[in-house]
């Protein structure tokens, strides 16, 4: 999701931060797949375009608690690039990857691209465009995992994306957020005030050095 924040902003989207477009893959090593993913610098694409250290730390984190991802059916917000859907996709789970439209060429190609040479272990994945607090009802609500990673910065769009959040969830859901915790974009105050309103929330993962956290989420019961 594109911000509109000002020369402070580390996600600006002056047409200056990515005048030409240019594009690099990087391999990366992870839970024991090799994934090759390609990320297309862009102004029109911007925090679209590249892997953000929170999602190397949820896909560290899955490992080292062994979460469970082979047959479970998971959905990613915000997948940018797709690394972590990708990756659980790889370890057999039924993934769908979503973002904003103008994501998802760089999204579907990353799937393609990583195919493995014996086909996908379970179903494809698929990718589709979801705009939180906007089409959100087009998806079920009848997902094993919610994963979200770097997705909390813009303050205008935390109500929207816990509606979603409260759609995409049954009450065995678990939602798994890795978040870098910019104070400048009030992302602490989205896990203290605005998910702890619908969902019941658990610190379970810090990394002072990088400043990033993980937070674990299940749909609280209606009163």
């Amino acid at each position: 999701m594109n911000s509109s924040g000002d020369e402070d902003d580390p996600f600006p989207v002056d047409d200056c931060l990515f005048s030409e477009t240019f594009s690099q893959e990087t391999v990366y090593n992870l839970m024991g797949e090799e994934l090759r993913i390609r990320q297309v610098f862009s102004a029109n694409l911007g925090v679209a375009a590249p892997v953000w250290e929170a999602a190397l730390h949820l896909c560290r984190y899955l490992e080292d608690q062994s979460v469970e991802l082979k047959g479970r059916r998971i959905i990613e917000l915000g997948a940018g690039t797709g690394v972590v859907g990708i990756l659980a996709a790889r370890l057999g789970a039924d993934v769908t990857l979503t973002d904003l439209p103008l994501a998802l060429p760089q999204l579907q190609a990353n799937v393609s691209g990583n195919m493995p040479s014996s086909g996908w272990p379970s179903a494809s994945p698929t990718v589709l465009p979801l705009s939180w607090g906007e089409d959100h009802l087009k998806f079920p609500s009848d997902w094993d995992l919610v994963l979200c990673a770097d997705i909390i910065y813009l303050p205008e769009t935390y109500p929207l994306l816990v509606e979603t959040l409260v759609h995409l969830c049954k009450k065995e859901t678990m939602v798994y957020l890795s978040s870098k915790m910019r104070k400048e974009h009030r992302t602490p105050y989205f896990y203290e005030e605005y998910l702890p309103s619908r969902f019941n929330v658990e610190l379970v993962h810090r990394d002072v050095k990088q400043n990033n956290h993980i937070y674990k989420a299940t749909l609280r019961a209606e009163s």
